[in-house]
């Protein structure tokens, strides 16, 4: 065995000069802005400086003829994309390892993936940053997700430089510098890249898609949604779902997309276009119908030891893996198959069929954009980069998978005794489930750990394939070279024939970190360009040099307390080009060039911003305690009028944990009234206050495991009330119960007991809402979706109070 050292300059020594090089390239690009700008200014159209976005307008012509008719027009200024510049889809698939699907060996069916891939490229050798939105900032950029401030999601940044998320100015996106250069831009599905105290009303919209650089985006905006009532933006608009049968989002975004396209190129022909198409799937909740999980039947009786095995003897057998590939060892935690008892294995055995009949879906969808980019004479002139796993497959189902995923958030443990009766109904839109982290480990074969473990290919090594006609002239290949999601945004500018832009909106740019990815598309022994990478997500961390692999695990994914001190990790050592899946550890055999690769790795920390480490995972979702801004801060009430719908978690005032009031002015007309006054989260966990066949009524609902229901006595006749709920909590920790009570102008008119409440997140998608319930009904009996949960009485306002 041979293995290749190569030595670098000091890294204190490299560390100092590229700061001086960042200080002094910043500081020329500030003293000769004047005078680039002044260079770009030609009446010749095609002479542009594309360094300097937006394109400078020429000066005007200045006439001195008196008579229009006595003069020949100018000829107009248009920013034109460079001359056979190709349209770009990028396909961005959520939470989806490099062993699930049969383009990469795996077992699930992705016809429309290996279809792309017959005609295209396959890379083996892809990462990403191992959760959902370091990754798409990554993406989106060209740099490291700390340079982007995404150290980590969005809901848990903190005051940290690398962890802020906020993107700065300084880092401007690809769908920016594309639509500046005569692109036209559309973004579909999950964004996930907007900062959590910039979702209300009050934005700012900076960082979302339309000030990002994408003339449409329709969407969601946050980490997941409800695919049978999702949560959606047209724009900076909230829309609702178009009436349809049996809808589903990860179709309707498809249509949406679809007729985007065609509408653009009927349009503007000659206008390339960028779309950016980012499903939900195959992100927890699994929503799917029996169609699709059906046609799985079975198929997962045997296991995920033996599919694991299956997918690696496929994997080989195809080429996507060197013949001497060990299979990884399973997480300590994960039993063995044959260890589990006959329920666990077909509830185990149902969640896998679910989560497949979801990927299968999503391809299928994935399909009809592609056909229809063929329809229209586009798809050889097209660049598609598909991009199978924004990380590895999720393992926070834990052990043993969930009927509502906000468990996991809220800390409360399902069992198999529970979810067994729920079986049948896995995916439809009564659930919002995940399944057990065995079946995570099992799609991320080879390798032995998942989505969040940032150190293990399980956790960032994704399939990845590149189409197009144009340009790459094998097909059915397959590249090796170590790639990364920064190298996406250089790939597309290369290829469009577009130079790294300098300054964007007058500000001057953080050099473009990644590295272009065409000088493997027409050589697969084309020397690896990618030489360095560092890795690091909640305390796990590597380092990758050419071909050499430093690593520690810090955590498992469903381990979020009690965890060891980071200067006590442990690291391992591989050689990768020889030891794909990590399974031969060199640490004791090369102690010094161990030592080396932790030096890299801290240097690489320091100018990138990754130090100081947060290993901290669901306490960082509280913004006082993260130190990130909260537009709540300090705030004991909120006062809410009618119209007040859409706000999210993160922007409304925390009831949590403590004690509250719910103050409400209301008129109620002759005929009575009914409806939702006041509502937060939706069927899989909340509170509201309505009136229920005129009768005022709070409910909490637990988790969707319990709804406690206290009620008025009587209902409100025509007259002007206020009408008061108030929440005594017990205190003594987080997650305790309370006691309500509801008054109709100072009378006490009802009382009871809410036995436990939700400590830490009511929803990831749904929102607080004045006057209805917009998605899924926290109350029962007043009816589902906006139009019938409306209130038919006027609201006057309502002050929500914590004590």
């Amino acid at each position: 065995m041979r293995y290749v050292v190569v030595k670098e300059m000091t890294y204190k020594k490299k560390s100092l000069i590229k700061k001086k090089e960042m200080m002094n390239k910043k500081v020329l690009l500030s003293t000769l802005v004047l005078t680039m700008l002044l260079s770009t200014i030609s009446f010749a159209q095609e002479v542009f400086n594309r360094e300097i976005l937006p394109i400078v307008t020429p000066e005007p012509q200045t006439y001195t003829e008196l008579d229009v008719r006595n003069t020949t027009p100018p000829e107009p200024f248009n920013v034109t994309a460079p001359k056979d510049a190709p349209n770009v889809v990028i396909i961005l698939i959520d939470d989806l390892g490099l062993g699930a699907t049969t383009t990469f060996g795996g077992p699930i069916n992705t016809p429309s993936m290996d279809k792309l891939a017959s005609t295209g490229l396959r890379y083996n050798n892809f990462h990403t940053t191992a959760l959902c939105s370091p990754t798409r900032m990554a993406l989106k950029t060209g740099r490291n997700h700390h340079t982007t401030n995404t150290g980590s999601i969005m809901e848990t940044a903190t005051a940290y430089p690398g962890n802020t998320g906020s993107l700065p100015q300084s880092v401007s996106p690809l769908a920016e510098m594309l639509r500046l250069n005569g692109y036209s831009t559309a973004a579909f599905g999950k964004w996930h890249e907007t900062a959590a105290w910039e979702t209300s009303v009050s934005g700012p919209f900076d960082r979302w898609p339309t000030k990002q650089g994408f003339d449409k985006f329709y969407g969601f905006i946050g980490g997941e949604t409800d695919q049978w009532a999702p949560l959606i933006y047209d724009g900076l608009k909230k829309v609702n779902p178009p009436k349809m049968e049996d809808y589903h989002f990860t179709t309707d975004m498809t249509n949406q997309a679809i007729n985007w396209v065609k509408s653009q190129q009927s349009m503007t022909p000659d206008k390339p276009f960028f779309v950016y198409f980012a499903t939900g799937a195959v992100h927890a909740p699994h929503h799917v119908s029996k169609e699709w999980s059906d046609k799985y039947k079975g198929q997962f009786d045997k296991g995920w030891d033996e599919i694991r095995k299956e997918t690696v003897k496929k994997m080989k057998s195809i080429g996507m893996i060197p013949q001497n590939t060990n299979l990884a060892e399973k997480p300590e935690d994960i039993k063995d198959w044959d260890k589990l008892t006959d329920d666990e294995r077909k509830l185990f055995a149902r969640q896998a069929e679910v989560f497949a009949g979801f990927l299968e879906m999503t391809d299928y969808e994935i399909g009809r954009l592609l056909d229809a980019i063929d329809e229209i004479g586009e798809m050889d002139n097209t660049l598609v980069l598909f991009i199978a796993g924004d990380n590895g497959t999720s393992a926070e189902g834990g052990m043993v998978g969930m009927y509502n995923e906000m468990t996991y958030f809220n800390g409360v443990e399902e069992k198999v005794e529970d979810l067994l009766p729920l079986m049948d109904d896995w995916g439809n839109e009564g659930t919002f489930p995940h399944m057990a982290a065995g079946w995570a480990v099992a799609f991320d074969a080879p390798f032995k750990w998942t989505k969040q473990v940032a150190s293990d290919f399980g956790g960032t090594r994704t399939g990845m394939i590149a189409h197009y006609p144009k340009g790459i002239k094998e097909k059915n290949g397959i590249r090796t070279q170590f790639s990364h999601v920064i190298d996406i945004a250089p790939t597309v500018l290369e290829v469009a024939g577009l130079p790294e832009p300098k300054i964007v909106n007058g500000v001057p740019q953080t050099p473009i970190e990644g590295t272009s990815m065409t000088y493997t598309f027409n050589d697969a022994d084309a020397a690896e360009r990618h030489t360095i990478q560092y890795f690091e997500m909640f305390g796990n961390r590597a380092i990758y040099n050419n071909g050499w692999f430093a690593r520690t695990i810090h955590r498992a994914p469903w381990e979020n307390t009690n965890l060891p001190a980071l200067e006590s990790d442990v690291w391992d050592l591989y050689y990768v080009r020889e030891d794909f899946s990590l399974t031969n550890n060199l640490a004791s055999k090369y102690p010094e060039r161990l030592k080396e690769m932790q030096d890299l790795f801290m240097w690489q920390a320091e100018i990138y911003h990754v130090l100081p480490i947060d290993d901290r995972t669901i306490e960082r979702t509280n913004a006082a305690i993260a130190g990130r801004p909260d537009i709540m801060a300090g705030r004991t009430s909120l006062t809410l009028y009618e119209g007040m719908e859409g706000m999210m978690e993160n922007t409304f005032i925390n009831i949590k944990n403590r004690s509250f009031t719910i103050t409400s002015d209301l008129e109620i007309p002759a005929a009575g009234a009914k409806g939702v006054v006041l509502c937060q989260g939706g069927r899989f966990g909340g509170w509201a206050f309505t009136l229920n066949e005129g009768k005022p009524e709070f409910t909490y609902n637990f988790l969707g495991l319990e709804r406690y229901v206290i009620a008025g006595s009587d209902k409100l006749a025509e007259g002007a009330y206020v009408v008061k709920v108030d929440f005594a909590y017990d205190g003594n920790g987080n997650g305790k119960g309370g006691t309500a009570t509801i008054y109709v102008n100072d009378e006490k008119v009802g009382e009871g007991r809410v036995e436990q409440t939700q400590p830490n997140l009511f929803s990831a998608d749904e929102t607080a809402d004045v006057g209805l319930d917009n998605q899924t009904p926290v109350a029962l009996g007043v009816g589902y979706g906006p139009t019938e949960t409306k209130f038919t009485g006027k609201i006057d306002k309502i002050v929500v109070e914590i004590k």
